[in-house]
């Protein structure tokens, strides 16, 4: 009961919806581009990253300075395919995956240097 109950309250928010359903489309994202994504502070987004890991619905690996999620190899598959069949053509997740391309295709050192300069312009 008590993993039902951690899933359950994983995917009762938004935010972390929105990082599952990025990584039913991609392998594994870096923290920065779930930041990038989500549009929230590093620390927000560590904060979601956890639960989900904590729910054991995602994994993640750390390669140099960065961390890379993935969905977790345990997670219920058809709970997966109701997330999709569920929230898959929602007007947010489709721009999701617009987003996330352009995101991707800065490269990883870029889009960390433009979140380092965001940051010191907002302590500002």
């Amino acid at each position: 009961m008590e993993q039902t109950l951690s899933i359950t309250k994983a995917l009762a928010d938004g935010n972390r919806l929105r990082v599952i359903m990025a990584l039913t489309d991609h392998q594994e994202l870096c923290v920065c581009q779930i930041t990038e994504l989500l549009g929230h502070a590093t620390a927000t987004v560590s904060r979601h990253m956890s639960v989900l890991q904590n729910a054991g619905l995602v994994k993640s690996r750390k390669e140099g300075r960065w961390v890379y999620y993935r969905l977790a190899e345990t997670f219920p598959r058809r709970l997966l395919g109701w997330i999709k069949e569920a929230a898959g053509n929602t007007t947010e997740i489709l721009q999701d995956k617009k987003n996330l391309k352009t995101i991707i295709s800065k490269g990883l050192d870029a889009l960390c240097k433009t979140q380092r300069t965001r940051r010191q312009c907002q302590a500002a």
